[in-house]
């Protein structure tokens, strides 16, 4: 039966190519590698964690908001993959775009104020091409970011290089994508599929609780992301979870990590009252206080990406001898 409601006609709309978009950010931006002061002590905790948790072969799971990518941080994520320290990332569908266009032409971003008055944003020709890697994922029984890590690191790709998924795949480790239908600007274009999307990024997400099975006396760390890492890392954990407790098992003894531009008071690990608008803020309640309250240890840290990424990795390098 079809929809009492009338649909919008996708076929009446015009793309047009990447090359006539005005770019925010370019690969050229990406940051070298390169040591760095900390100034946060927390990360130097968080370093000596990560360490011991790879001793004893627990998950370090990294999630990030599309920001991320935007702040030039690539190298640095790939180096600790490379070095067996991060052990699954999880990133929402805007970090999927951004990594793609990046390995695809050098540049991403668009400004929304600048192509929203005229009804240009997001529909560009080739970042369509995402659907059908979906589209293959779904058909196949393969997450959106297997796919697109295979796609990127087997095809012609000028800048793969500084692809994380693309390095992901490479390294065999998950890098899941968790998408909202509607959020992201491949759910405007025409051949877009939206239960291709749904199978997809739904095999994901038990790809993502899969490895965090195994999070316990592990690390999981946030960078920029409100909504979509604390939501999905919260069932995930309530899953694996219901699973171990049945079986005898217990997960916890991780640490979390969050790193936003919140202002969070110095006692972060207790939760915040309902009056409290930052109680609203998820990350918070969810990765700092709820799912560590079994003996689990939680930090915060304000900062740019930019800054906190490489200081983390610094202070891996610090805590490892380099």
């Amino acid at each position: 039966m079809a929809s009492r409601y009338p649909l919008f006609d996708r076929s009446q709309l015009s793309l047009k190519p990447l090359g006539q978009r005005w770019h925010d950010f370019a690969a050229a931006e990406i940051l070298p590698l390169r040591a760095v002061g900390v100034s946060h002590p927390e990360l130097a905790e968080v370093a000596r964690h990560i360490s011991q948790a790879r001793q004893r072969d627990a998950e370090v799971i990294l999630m990030m908001g599309a920001h991320v990518l935007r702040s030039g941080v690539q190298r640095y994520i790939i180096d600790l993959m490379e070095r067996d320290l991060i052990t699954a990332l999880a990133g929402n569908g805007a970090c999927a775009i951004h990594d793609f266009e990046l390995a695809l032409i050098g540049a991403t971003t668009e400004s929304v104020a600048r192509y929203i008055q005229d009804g240009q944003f997001g529909l560009w020709q080739e970042t369509g091409r995402l659907n059908d890697v979906i589209a293959r994922a779904a058909s196949e029984g393969m997450g959106y970011g297997e796919a697109l890590g295979q796609e990127i690191a087997e095809n012609n790709y000028p800048r793969k290089d500084v692809s994380v998924l693309a390095a992901a795949y490479r390294l065999k480790i998950p890098f899941t994508v968790h998408v909202g239908l509607g959020c992201d600007i491949i759910h405007e274009h025409p051949n877009c599929d939206g239960a291709a999307v749904g199978a997809a990024s739904y095999c994901d997400f038990l790809i993502f609780a899969k490895a965090v099975e195994r999070l316990g006396d592990g690390v999981l760390m946030s960078f920029g992301s409100a909504v979509m890492a604390p939501e999905v890392f919260l069932k995930a954990l309530a899953m694996v979870r219901n699973v171990a407790i049945r079986e005898g098992r217990k997960i916890g003894g991780f640490t979390t990590l969050v790193c936003d531009l919140h202002d969070l008071p110095a006692d972060y690990r207790r939760e915040a009252e309902k009056s409290c608008p930052s109680y609203y803020f998820r990350p918070w309640k969810t990765m700092l206080v709820r799912t560590i309250a079994d003996g689990g240890t939680s930090y915060y840290v304000k900062g740019r990406h930019a800054d906190t990424i490489a200081q983390l990795w610094n202070a891996i390098r610090d805590d490892r001898g380099r």
